[in-house]
């Protein structure tokens, strides 16, 4: 529990002491009753009146807080000490409860950022550990993880695979496997073997200390609606303010109530008016979603782009890193000759060549058996070998062109395509492709059952482009895009369409990144994407951008239930009090149970909604692309 929330609960249970004890007193019919309702009126509402008169006084406006006290005294005023008493325990109740329920949907942040370690063991000339603060370490020291601890810092891994936790980063639940030479992030959990790293980043620039930052930023900037209610709180009050004094005239002279009915009358118009329910709509509803995102590994810039994203009408994707995966795989095997050798020898070449394309062929062949091969890599040219008397190649070109017409057909596809050759005889094709990121189909349908228009903005081939947008089902496509042409198109669709957004990864999209609405940096978070972007995504994967849009439109569906029901309540309110036949307790009650309702409605947004596109991934390597032969 905050500081503030023991002080507020404090408050609350010492005003509640005293009224009890007054109210004992009273039933004796003492004459120091009132004192003791005055001193519950003090320990329970100090701190309100304190902060509304400093907020009088230094920003020149008026707040509810001045309403309330207002209230409690005229009621003292006219002799009705116990309910003046019992307004300000039931208004130091609700800001309690307010308190706690507005902390809740910064917690989660809280817990994030205990998370950061403060200490490190970082591993001196002799090879012995010394223990210091994080804040210590500079780049290139060498630290020791232990397991089952936090990594202290950003880093790369020295001497050992280990499975690392990074849940507090990316959202997954799901332990990753990093080898040695693989980055790693502080803040995140060791869960599987000891090992040694080198530090890359300093503590305040690390990967985890920039997703507090930028959390942190976005919960102190407000959304839009919540900015909007702020502006009009000062004139509702003074329209309050300026009602009470004409309501009592108004009902005493025209008519004719008495004037203790007038003005007992004013005091509850007074705090019923108010308008507390409505300033609490927007804000913790906003929290709370900035909160869920963070969670899911999604970061906001602002409340502002997250009430911007539930307003979608158009989202434009890059495509390679962005819908696929950005690292090819072989789609298509062709063989024209029966000679049993030819998968090996395959695997057996490539995993002796250092070229981006190996790695994929390697993988695809790796149950054959490794061959003992003498390979000459010619750059330009491929791979050359020697065996069993036979002279075999493997490259972009074929020696003869007998299959040209399938190798057409698999380029006019995007494919890159891979010639095996024995002997100056074509023997076998393989087709290489970027493939569409799981759930890449699910999600781009999702948008466009939501009516977001969907489009791939992408530098690579026409070939290409056309298979993966065929693909994964999107609207429309444009290749052979540079930065600048793909920062026009976005332009033209920001004129089309009005809220639209882009997803890129946050370098080579960093002007389309810019110019859109919304500006989504897909990838493991980047500086440049931090940067440029209004919206992070830490992990690779599309499910949680529609998410995030679904996390939108809830938040805007409870932000405007919430103000309705505001409203609503507020003319009740004011309606019973002028028909005479709700009292100044039954009103505080009325008014501030609102309020706690809407903060409560508002806090809804923190349980993590149904994830179903995670539920239903689609393995690329059953993916309609693929095709062996």
């Amino acid at each position: 529990m905050s500081k503030e929330e023991r002080q507020a609960f404090l408050s609350t249970i010492f005003c509640l002491g005293f009224l009890i004890f007054g109210r004992v007193i009273m039933y004796f019919s003492l004459s120091y009753a009132p004192l003791l309702f005055i001193l519950a009126i003090i320990s329970g509402g100090w701190k309100q009146t304190y902060e509304g008169i400093k907020e009088l006084i230094q920003d020149k406006t008026l707040n509810v807080d001045l309403l309330m006290a207002l209230a409690a005294i005229g009621a003292c005023i006219i002799g009705n000490w116990f309910e003046g008493a019992m307004l300000t325990f039931i208004f130091c109740l609700s800001g309690a409860l307010e308190e706690y329920a507005t902390n809740k949907s910064t917690k989660e942040i809280t817990a994030l950022m205990n998370l950061s370690p403060t200490t490190a063991l970082k591993v001196l000339a002799d090879g012995t550990n010394q223990e210091i603060g994080v804040e210590d370490l500079k780049i290139a020291d060498t630290v020791f993880v232990p397991k089952g601890s936090n990594i202290p810092i950003d880093g790369i891994i020295l001497d050992q695979a280990s499975t690392i936790d990074e849940s507090s980063i990316t959202g997954e639940s799901v332990p990753v496997e990093k080898n040695v030479g693989d980055d790693i992030f502080g803040g995140t959990i060791n869960t599987g073997n000891a090992f040694k790293m080198t530090v890359t980043k300093s503590a305040e620039d690390t990967l985890f200390a920039q997703i507090i930052k930028l959390v942190e930023n976005a919960q102190n900037e407000k959304g839009e609606t919540a900015s909007f209610i702020d502006k009009i709180e000062n004139v509702y009050v003074k329209i309050v303010l300026l009602a009470v004094p004409l309501f009592i005239a108004f009902t005493h002279f025209g008519l004719n109530w008495a004037f203790n009915e007038s003005f007992y009358r004013g005091m509850v118009l007074l705090v019923v008016a108010s308008p507390c329910a409505l300033v609490a709509s927007a804000t913790p509803a906003t929290l709370a979603s900035i909160s869920n995102g963070a969670k899911k590994g999604i970061l906001f810039k602002s409340g502002k782009d997250l009430e911007k994203l539930a307003e979608l009408k158009a989202i434009a994707f890059d495509k390679t890193g962005t819908l696929t995966r950005g690292k090819p795989r072989v789609t298509n095997f062709k063989v024209f000759d029966a000679d049993p050798l030819i998968p090996a020898i395959l695997f057996s070449m490539e995993h002796a060549s250092s070229h981006p394309l190996a790695n994929a062929i390697t993988q695809f062949f790796h149950e054959e058996n490794m061959l003992e091969l003498t390979v000459e890599e010619k750059a330009g040219f491929g791979l050359e070998s020697f065996y069993q008397q036979h002279h075999w190649i493997l490259g972009k070109t074929g020696i003869s062109a007998i299959h040209d017409d399938l190798a057409e057909t698999w380029r006019s596809q995007g494919k890159t395509v891979i010639f095996l050759s024995r002997d100056e005889e074509v023997v076998a094709l393989l087709g290489l492709l970027d493939l569409p990121k799981a759930n890449a189909s699910e999600v781009i349908q999702y948008f466009k059952d939501n009516q977001v228009h969907t489009a791939m903005f992408t530098g690579d081939n026409e070939g290409a482009a056309h298979t993966v947008a065929k693909s994964v089902g999107i609207d429309e496509y444009r290749a052979n895009c540079l930065p600048a042409e793909k920062t026009k198109l976005i332009t033209t669709e920001k004129e089309k369409y009005g809220v639209n957004a882009m997803v890129g990864d946050g370098i080579n999209d960093a002007p389309a990144l810019a110019t859109a609405t919304i500006g989504v940096a897909m990838g493991e978070g980047t500086d440049v994407a931090m940067d440029v972007s209004d919206m992070v995504l830490m992990k690779n994967d599309l499910s949680k951008l529609s998410y995030a849009h679904r996390l939108a439109k809830k938040m805007r569906r409870i932000i405007k239930q919430n103000i309705v029901f505001s409203l609503l309540v507020i003319a009740i309110l004011i309606a019973s009090n002028f028909l005479q036949f709700l009292n100044l307790p039954l009103g505080v009650i009325g008014h501030e149970g609102s309020t706690i309702l809407v903060i409560f409605n508002g806090l809804r947004l923190l349980i993590p909604l149904k994830e179903d596109l995670l539920n239903n991934q689609m393995d690329c390597s059953d993916c309609p692309l693929q095709h062996l032969e």
